[in-house]
């Protein structure tokens, strides 16, 4: 069985002397009342024979509305506690983005279980600007180290 790819974005921009990463938080039932630690860089699956920095910027797009076009660097492969590997590449803020008007695609599942009910979910409902310390305690275990990636990258 293939190890399941996905790849994803570190949106970050300098705000004063803060450097803050935009994360984005799941959408759907199972997250509504997680907070610290649930919270990731926009991600999707990598499909056979896709490039995996369109992917990434693919996924932006269908989880928050934004169209990134920035120059992307590579920041490194992250084994996630399942197993899963996360591709990341960073890109500075060169739109001024406004973490409170994303628009993100949905997905459908039954809900509440056993009833038989298919509901409509955004796969993130929420994005936010947060400083590296703040970030560190929103993000995903398996994501934290990205963090100190960038820190270590833009020096």
């Amino acid at each position: 069985m293939a190890i399941k790819r996905s790849a994803g974005l570190l949106i970050f921009r300098h705000s004063g002397d803060d450097l803050q990463v935009l994360l984005v938080h799941p959408g759907g039932p199972f997250w509504a009342k997680k907070d610290a630690g649930a919270w990731s860089i926009p991600k999707g699956l990598v499909e056979d024979g896709e490039d995996e920095l369109a992917t990434a910027r693919r996924e932006v797009l269908e989880e928050t509305g934004i169209r990134i076009e920035g120059d992307c660097r590579w920041l490194g492969e992250y084994r996630q506690p399942g197993g899963k590997r996360v591709l990341a590449w960073c890109v500075e803020d060169g739109l001024g983005i406004d973490a409170s008007a994303i628009v993100s695609n949905t997905f459908s599942m039954e809900w509440p279980p056993k009833s038989g009910r298919m509901q409509e979910f955004p796969e993130v409902d929420r994005a936010a600007w947060f400083d590296l310390e703040t970030a560190a305690e929103k993000i995903l275990k398996g994501q934290k180290p990205m963090l100190d990636d960038l820190r270590q990258l833009l020096g």
